[in-house]
């Protein structure tokens, strides 16, 4: 049977946070890790490739979007989403505005909205600004992002800076009045040569009202929080029974590669409840890579039985930047996201890990590869954006693996903890 959303993330933990809103809405709905090399072998309403493109030079990053597309289009794909963060990262390069009009082209659309609203995480936008939680986008920790720093909160200039279409925007007013107000007001942006127009949205009726003015429409690009507004025009109602997953069995472990306010919080969270927790050095890691892995395995190994355990490598700003400053900003990154991704797999591997919780969506993204994942199930929601997955992984000999892909912005402080006691 074809799926009716078909749906492109730029990073592993977006397709998680985006595939947990369609499954909430009603959604039979598959993750896949990257472009499958064959075609869908299960039944599924919407489909979200996951891919790793978020930073990646713009022209890498739309040559990934296009082949999940075809691949999408070949199982049938109703309507495209094309899934960024709520906290629209991106620099004046892309990739977000390069993909976007990449994909309108090979879909043959002059037109498509842009909103990373999502009200349940404090995500929201009015008058083309972004607010996190009751602050301006670049007022927030985005602003120290070692990748992709927003020190601008006007979506449209954002937008605009790494597009070649017009940028417009869709303000409260004309949401507020529902979707026959939001449809005029596309026909009129349009008629205007408008291509892109950022939406406002700062509560989940505004997403609700939205809806509807997509039906049909062939690209829509937003983080996830527009997902719970569009099953409904394909005629589903949200269901529980899609979430249900196997039980749990197994241990329990942390990997945090996030360096947010949020997970931060969460780290601290963890240590101060008293369970194990071991921060790994970067610079030990460029020195002694293979044995600091060893190390920590070592570590973790005896700890297990007892409980969960957390590996980290979250740091404040200062230090990430004397970090960034002896390795390089992208070696830095990779050479954390490699190591955090090993130390994974001998969790799952060496230590029978079958619980794991990934921080950071750089860091899910190694890690889910490392692992050698291909498809995640998508069970209950932890927090908002958030859900337990099960997978198959070699790593496991034959056992699946309950893996939880986590943004480094969401989540509340006792995240890490709570999402095994959810689990069992």
């Amino acid at each position: 049977m074809p799926i009716r959303l078909g749906c492109i993330a730029d990073d592993f933990t977006g397709a998680t946070d985006l595939a947990n809103n369609l499954v909430r809405a009603g959604m039979r709905a598959v993750q896949t890790i990257g472009v499958p090399g064959t075609p869908l072998d299960t039944e599924a309403d919407a489909v979200v490739v996951a891919l790793k493109s978020r930073t990646l030079p713009a022209a890498e990053a739309i040559d990934q979007s296009l082949a999940a597309l075809a691949w999408l289009q070949a199982q049938g794909a109703e309507q495209i989403y094309f899934k960024y963060c709520s906290t629209f990262d991106s620099t004046a390069a892309g990739n977000i505005g390069p993909v976007a009009e990449a994909l309108m082209e090979a879909l043959g659309t002059d037109f498509t909205i842009a909103t990373p609203a999502f009200p349940d995480n404090g995500r929201t936008v009015f008058k083309g600004y972004l607010f996190v939680g009751d602050v301006l986008l670049n007022e927030s920790g985005m602003r120290d992002h070692p990748l992709t720093p927003m020190r601008d909160a006007n979506l449209v200039r954002v937008l605009q800076a790494q597009s070649r279409k017009k940028v417009g925007l869709i303000d409260h007013s004309v949401v507020a009045q529902g979707a026959d107000a939001v449809t005029a007001r596309i026909a009129a942006l349009r008629a205007q040569g408008v291509g892109l127009a950022v939406v406002d949205a700062v509560s989940n009726a505004d997403l609700l009202r939205l809806g509807p003015a997509l039906k049909g429409m062939p690209l829509v690009t937003a983080g996830s929080g527009v997902a719970i507004g569009l099953p409904a025009n394909f005629g589903i109602a949200p269901s529980n029974t899609a979430s249900v997953l196997p039980p749990p069995r197994g241990r329990q472990a942390v990997v945090s590669g996030s360096c947010s306010v949020a997970t931060n919080r969460q780290v601290a969270n963890f240590i101060a409840s008293g369970r194990p927790a071991r921060a790994i050095d970067p610079l030990r890691l460029a020195d002694h890579g293979d044995a600091a892995v060893a190390e920590v395995l070592a570590w973790a190994g005896p700890l297990l039985a007892d409980g969960p355990v957390l590996v980290y490598s979250t740091a404040e700003a200062g230090a990430i930047q004397a970090v960034q400053s002896r390795l390089g900003v992208a070696e830095a990154g990779a050479l954390v996201e490699h190591h955090l991704a090993a130390i994974a797999r001998g969790l799952v591997a060496d230590c029978g890990v079958r619980q794991l919780v990934v921080a950071g969506g750089e860091t899910s993204g190694a890690c889910v590869q490392a692992l050698e994942v291909t498809q995640l199930r998508i069970g209950p929601q932890i927090d908002p954006g958030v859900p337990w997955c099960h997978a198959q992984s070699p790593a496991t000999r034959g056992d699946g693996l309950h893996l939880t892909l986590k943004s480094g912005n969401f989540g509340t402080d006792d995240f890490f903890t709570k999402s095994f006691q959810l689990l069992t």
